[in-house]
């Protein structure tokens, strides 16, 4: 992927992601410092694990760029929260856009460090689904990616997806449509109400 590309979708994919922690930490009555440690944790929690599995410099202490775009974000969501608060959807619909962007950093960011597809499909998942552990975990929720819900699932499908067309399509569409596929399947799941089972013991 193109430097730049890839840089875009890591800026997304960070605001996206400290968007969907400050509608729920307002709800939670906390105050501003409390919001901004939300966000912070959310947004970077997923690339900062990524990068201690692989080795590589933890990307936000050398680039203050994510800190900033993390602080914008939140000043932006505090000013506009009257207006956030009430669109039930938003929280999901800036989750998903994160985990599609973090899907695909995480799988590119493996790939150059020389790891085998699954393990770049594993790393793309925790890159997209950490930063909401930590958060749901922050606000004392079951973790989304725990409880039947199509999240990591997403994920991993567009992983598949991923290398599934990598030899195939020019790079920019197979990364169009891996983020596509991780969207797609998220927004459908959550629309439908479309679940993974869950294991009882039997009675």
């Amino acid at each position: 992927m193109d430097i730049n590309v890839l840089y875009v979708f890591d800026m997304i994919g960070t605001a996206a992601f400290a968007l969907s922690a400050v509608i729920p930490a307002i709800r939670k009555d906390m105050d501003l410092f409390g919001i901004f440690t939300i966000a912070f944790v959310t947004a970077i929690g997923g690339g900062t694990l990524r990068d201690l599995l692989i080795s590589a410099p933890i990307v936000w202490l050398h680039n203050m760029t994510y800190v900033y775009i993390i602080i914008g974000t939140v000043i932006l969501a505090v000013i506009f929260r009257n207006r956030l608060i009430y669109m039930s959807e938003s929280i999901s619909f800036f989750d998903t856009i994160g985990l599609s962007a973090f899907t695909l950093i995480g799988i590119e960011k493996a790939m150059d460090a020389g790891y085998s597809v699954l393990i770049c499909i594993a790393i793309g998942t925790m890159t997209a689904c950490f930063g909401g552990v930590i958060r749901d975990t922050f606000l004392n929720k079951i973790p989304v990616i725990f409880i039947k819900e199509i999240y990591a699932t997403a994920s991993i499908a567009g992983g598949i997806v991923f290398f599934a067309l990598l030899n195939v399509l020019p790079n920019t569409y197979v990364y169009v449509i891996t983020g596509l596929v991780v969207f797609v399947i998220r927004s459908l799941s959550k629309k439908y109400h479309i679940t993974l089972p869950t294991v009882q013991l039997k009675k």
